[in-house]
């Protein structure tokens, strides 16, 4: 089976194994950008927690967030782990957003998918992971986002090299699929979960894996990312 074949397969094989995950959960678009920046490395639960603690303050929106104090921003976010480097990175976002685009989260969506994705990848802070984020998730563009589980599932499989760049991954990626925002969302979270139950970082559980069958024969499925 070639590459791009079988990472469609995989779709098919995770969505019939789990079904729609309906991922990402926020309200609003602008809650999913401030929730993309602030789930950098922690656990999802911390981040829910630091939005309720935005909602409750009243100032889950661009205005509040760029007339609050940067410290008490980052005590009002401090659940989601690391909160004075991602109150930074927050308020940077929120400064280009109110500079560039007169705090209209609208404006900025309205830019072509490559220039978007560019505005954001120049706020500092922000990595090419968190800025697919927020291109597929809130602004609802064609572009896969790339995390760990991504690249340690398709390495097992033989179909990178370990020292695959994002963008190798990406381009992998978005080449094998069809431009299709609700697909792409659906691809990202189901690799997740899988990549939570079964493909391991120490090791893989490839019992019950939906992708094990997959698997090539004598291909080593322990070892590396």
């Amino acid at each position: 089976m070639r590459t791009g074949e079988k990472i469609r397969a995989f779709y098919k094989a995770l969505f019939d194994a789990y079904g729609p995950q309906g991922w990402w959960p926020a309200e609003t678009p602008f809650e999913v950008v401030v929730g993309a920046i602030l789930t950098q490395n922690t656990a999802w639960k911390n981040v829910e927690r630091a939005i309720e603690n935005l909602k409750r303050e009243g100032v889950l929106s661009a205005a509040a967030l760029h007339a609050l104090d940067t410290e008490r921003l980052g005590e009002t976010i401090r659940p989601a782990g690391y909160y004075r480097i991602k109150a930074g990175r927050l308020k940077n976002f929120i400064a280009v957003l109110v500079d560039g685009f007169g705090g209209d989260l609208d404006r900025l969506f309205a830019l072509p998918t490559g220039p978007l994705r560019e505005t954001v990848l120049g706020v500092s802070g922000i990595g090419p992971e968190t800025a697919d984020s927020i291109v597929l998730y809130a602004a609802g563009r064609p572009v896969f986002v790339v995390d760990a589980y991504t690249a340690r599932i398709l390495h097992r499989h033989g179909m990178v090299d370990s020292d695959a760049t994002y963008e190798d991954l990406q381009s992998l990626m978005q080449g094998s699929l069809p431009d299709d925002v609700g697909m792409l969302k659906e691809y990202h979270a189901l690799l997740v979960e899988v990549g939570k139950r079964h493909c391991k970082k120490r090791a893989p559980e490839c019992c019950g894996c939906p992708l094990r069958q997959y698997l090539e024969e004598g291909q080593p499925v322990t070892g590396g990312l």
